[in-house]
């Protein structure tokens, strides 16, 4: 049994050994010649067993006699077996843990099944080795429970939302752990959060009236700015209507006011040139001016009865009784 114990080269090297001893005890001829190359070859093959290559990026813990001596960084390194013995290997490279999928419950009693990808880094290989038992193993039983812990402080619509968060605080809450072991988590990400059935139907119906309600409001919001710029379109009509009566009124009064200003020049000539002719008979001009506006005012009665006499509604024409009651008798005007 010890003998299945050793390495194979120095299994090699005492079988040789043992193959010359037993060819001496049967009195068989010894070449001391062959011995000490079998010697030499078994020395040669003794010592490169103990040559020890690391590659880059990895690290190996070295024991003597059980006990902890050095590390080996990258490189070729001198092992002295079989008093020395290579403990533990591993890359300080990043690494990927694969947390598998497990089945939590939110803070409202929600059912989900999640799962994530732990980044880690080998960061001090002596206490990845000997501070616990399997780091890998211990991180990802650690990375279990504090997902599960992580999900329970959150409701079933914040563990959705806040993913990042989460990512957040399970990436806090392991490197508080870890980093006793030698190891750093970079990174923590949570790749699926999956309901259950029952809470995905509910959330599904959740959905849809959200989008039937969302709808609604968008519609009422539709016909609202409708009305909206229906009544905007007819207030903005009516201002403008009124604009325009209002300018119509004010180009009325001016085109009246012009014509009554008009009438009057006219008026006022027309009493100056009848005056002016009366007065040349050597009338006073008094008496003159009193003539031309009887005169005048005989004229506009004659204008106003021959609107009425033109009317469709008329019926009735009313004439004086009497010549006096005339503006200006006919007796005065051929005088």
């Amino acid at each position: 049994s010890k003998y299945n114990m050793l390495p194979l080269p120095q299994r090699s090297f005492l079988l040789l050994l043992l193959s010359q001893l037993w060819l001496s005890q049967a009195y068989l001829p010894v070449d001391t010649e062959n011995v000490i190359k079998v010697c030499c070859l078994g020395a040669t093959i003794g010592v490169a067993s103990c040559l020890k290559i690391i590659s880059t990026g990895d690290e190996c813990l070295v024991e003597r006699l059980g006990k902890f001596n050095r590390s080996l960084n990258p490189g070729i390194h001198f092992i002295a077996k079989p008093f020395e013995k290579i403990s533990f290997k591993d890359t300080l490279r990043e690494q990927i843990l694969d947390v598998p999928p497990q089945e939590c419950f939110t803070a409202d009693n929600a059912q989900l099944t999640a799962d994530a990808i732990v980044y880690l880094r080998i960061v001090n290989m002596k206490d990845a080795c000997y501070e616990v038992f399997n780091v890998k193993n211990a991180v990802l039983n650690l990375c279990l429970t504090h997902v599960r812990e992580e999900i329970g402080h959150l409701t079933l619509e914040e563990s959705f939302s806040s993913r990042g968060e989460l990512n957040k605080a399970l990436l806090k809450s392991l490197n508080h752990v870890s980093k006793g072991w030698g190891i750093e988590i970079t990174r923590v990400e949570i790749q699926h959060l999956e309901p259950s059935y029952d809470i995905k139907r509910a959330l599904e119906s959740q959905i849809s009236a959200d989008k039937k309600k969302r709808a609604a409001i968008l519609q009422s919001e539709g016909e609202k700015t409708k009305l909206i710029n229906e009544a905007e379109g007819r207030a903005q009509a009516m201002l403008a209507d009124a604009r325009a009566k209002k300018q119509s009124i004010i180009l009325a009064s001016h085109a009246e006011a012009e014509r009554q200003r008009l009438e009057a020049d006219g008026i006022k000539s027309a009493i100056e040139t009848l005056t002016n002719i009366i007065a040349e008979d050597g009338q006073p001009r008094g008496k003159a001016i009193k003539e031309s506006l009887q005169f005048l005012g005989l004229v506009r009665y004659l204008e106003t009865q021959g609107k009425f006499a033109s009317s469709a509604s008329t019926k009735v024409l009313m004439f004086p009784s009497s010549q006096d009651n005339l503006p200006l008798n006919l007796h005065s005007i051929l005088q």
